[in-house]
């Protein structure tokens, strides 16, 4: 399990490849929810989501002829052009195994930052292609089950307590975990009374599914959030998230999607609905916040496709 030594460390490794992203308070938000309500704008990370971190501290940690020989990922969303960006950097070689379905605005991003990208008919296929390549030599990288990536993730922890001493509430949203797990251990070593609210979409909501059971669960992820849509958290996550957890908070991919043109329209911000369901999370708890509260809402991601824009645009009409 990550230490706050390895996130620190994870911070001198990584902090020359990626950006100090912005930590903002909303006037709107804060008048909305009756306290100070601040975005962590890490979808203005470097391809577009907090990715880049745990990419990039993978990577570094590996041996000379491990980078030599290459890597190889699995992804279908953020980690894809996270994994190529990094390799790009650093010099390294990187495959990335997609499912065909994936969204074209990913699949050509990830090729855009230098990797090679290959297909595969499903999500089962392509894990197993870049299992096949880690069996030919690839240092194989996970998108949250890794040590290295969690404590890359956590760097974000400290820079929020660095921009906003007086944090008292972080709302982030679980994946497959290694995001939360990483921040958590970063503020709580260092602020303890801070609270950490987890949120989930209905479908994606596999650590809801772990918390209630005690234990690592799968499930068949059917939420349109799709970057929340691990099929299982990593155990170091729900061992870390089932300590220092304020609260976990489900919301619904509507009320996401609602949020998602609320943060489009009034913050002037594009997130994935991964990002705006924090907003919505929040909103469902806001009577629990002070007037002198300080709330952040991590901002995770911002690579929404315009083909699902449009999709969601019927929504916003039904709602008017």
């Amino acid at each position: 399990m990550i230490s706050e030594g390895d996130i620190n460390a994870a911070r001198k490794r990584i902090s020359k490849f990626i950006i100090k992203t912005p930590l903002e308070r909303n006037q709107t938000l804060s008048a909305h929810l009756g306290t100070n309500v601040y975005l962590k704008m890490e979808l203005f990370q470097k391809t577009g989501s907090f990715k880049p971190r745990g990419a990039f501290n993978q990577i570094l940690q590996l041996g000379d002829t491990a980078r030599t020989q290459g890597v190889v990922a699995f992804s279908g969303g953020n980690f894809a052009q996270g994994v190529a960006y990094a390799g790009n950097k650093l010099n390294v070689d990187a495959v990335v195994c997609m499912p065909s379905y994936t969204p074209s605005n990913y699949i050509e991003a990830t090729k855009s930052y230098g990797a090679e990208v290959r297909l595969a008919p499903d999500a089962s296929s392509a894990i197993s292609l870049a299992e096949a390549l880690e069996a030919e030599g690839y240092a194989y990288l996970h998108p949250y089950d890794n040590p290295n990536q969690m404590a890359g993730n956590g760097t974000i922890g400290l820079e929020i307590l660095e921009d906003l001493p007086q944090v008292t509430d972080i709302f982030v949203s679980i994946g497959g975990g290694g995001l939360i797990a990483g921040i958590c251990i970063a503020v709580k070593a260092n602020k303890a009374e801070v609270r950490i609210w987890g949120v989930e979409t209905e479908g994606a909501d596999t650590m809801g599914h772990a918390l209630q059971a005690g234990e690592v669960v799968q499930i068949a992820p059917s939420s349109l959030a799709k970057t929340l849509c691990a099929p299982y958290v990593s155990e170091d996550a729900l061992r870390i998230t089932e300590k220092y957890l304020a609260e976990y908070v489900m919301v619904s991919d509507q009320e996401a999607i609602t949020d998602q043109k609320f943060l489009l329209e009034r913050a002037k911000v594009l997130t994935e609905l991964a990002a705006s369901c924090t907003l919505a999370a929040a909103k469902k708890v806001s009577q629990r916040f002070r007037e002198d509260d300080h709330v952040v809402l991590l901002l995770c991601g911002g690579n929404e496709s315009l083909a699902n824009m449009i999709g969601y645009a019927k929504t916003w009409s039904d709602e008017t």
